[in-house]
């Protein structure tokens, strides 16, 4: 069950990032993230509500909202990331990354996937990056600046998925919206320090509100997977998210798939009939 919905968040994934990359290239990445978050907040609460789960504990609160802290910072980065133009750069090392510190952290706290598990897992990441275009024609130099910033998006997303796996599991979709009753002040805040400008967005807000929302079921998915199975098996089909976003760049923008792209996504698929398998 854990392979299916981790695939399914992974997908959800890629298209929130589609569409919030899609934004970017008009309105703020600041802008973009606050609205957002904010949009996702309140469909969050409706369906924690009417889930019928009692409100977390305080502990599932206080990881999530860390978590928030975290998604929020690192979608900024992200998207900051993003917008330099050095795309073949930034999406692979925020995906890499985003996998390699819940398998870090996972194996420290002494998950043990089987033996095809742990080759299926690096192979897994290796195709992350060749499905981001790493190693295609398009790749170029990046300077340092861009590189911190993939680096700090893809760490914080892992961090992400780590706090996450330490709430309860009969805390329902809560931990998620402690996520973004953390965000949302905290967007808030860098909204009005950066003195950004709301209105910029009115010609793109369907597309922001849904890159918001989105990115929030992709964690509610995400929670129920790492509740049946493995972080250190989750968090890397997740970060083939990639994938699905190449697949609207390809099909709406019309964006030239790489033979080694294609490469990348034969080998994700093997990796995830391994760890089914597994």
């Amino acid at each position: 069950m854990e392979i299916v919905v981790a695939l399914a968040a992974a997908s959800v994934y890629g298209v929130a990032d589609y569409c919030g990359g899609r934004a970017s290239r008009t309105v703020s990445p600041i802008t973009v993230t606050a609205i957002g978050q904010a949009a996702a907040f309140v469909v969050l609460v409706l369906l924690a509500l009417g889930s019928g789960v009692p409100i977390a504990p305080l502990n599932d609160w206080v990881w999530g909202a860390m978590a928030g802290v975290a998604g929020a910072t690192g979608l900024l980065a992200f998207y900051r990331a993003m917008g330099s133009g050095f795309m073949t750069v930034v999406a692979p090392i925020s995906a890499v990354m985003m996998a390699s510190v819940p398998v870090v952290v996972g194996l420290a706290q002494g998950e043990r996937p089987s033996v095809i598990g742990l080759i299926a897992i690096p192979l897994g990441i290796f195709s992350v990056a060749m499905i981001s275009d790493f190693f295609g024609p398009n790749h170029r130099r990046a300077p340092r600046n861009v590189i911190l910033m993939a680096l700090v998006s893809g760490t914080t997303f892992g961090s992400l998925f780590v706090m996450l796996e330490h709430t309860s599991d009969g805390s329902g979709l809560w931990p998620v919206v402690a996520m973004r009753t953390a965000s949302v002040p905290y967007m808030a805040i860098v909204v009005l320090t950066t003195r950004q400008s709301i209105r910029s967005s009115r010609k793109h807000v369907g597309i922001i509100i849904g890159s918001g929302v989105m990115d929030s079921i992709a964690n509610v998915l995400y929670l129920i997977a790492v509740r049946n199975g493995l972080m250190t098996v989750v968090a890397v089909i997740i970060a083939m998210y990639p994938a699905s976003t190449l697949a609207l760049a390809t099909g709406l923008d019309k964006e030239q798939v790489h033979p080694l792209q294609i490469g990348g996504i034969a080998l994700a698929a093997v990796s995830l009939v391994m760890l089914t398998i597994s």
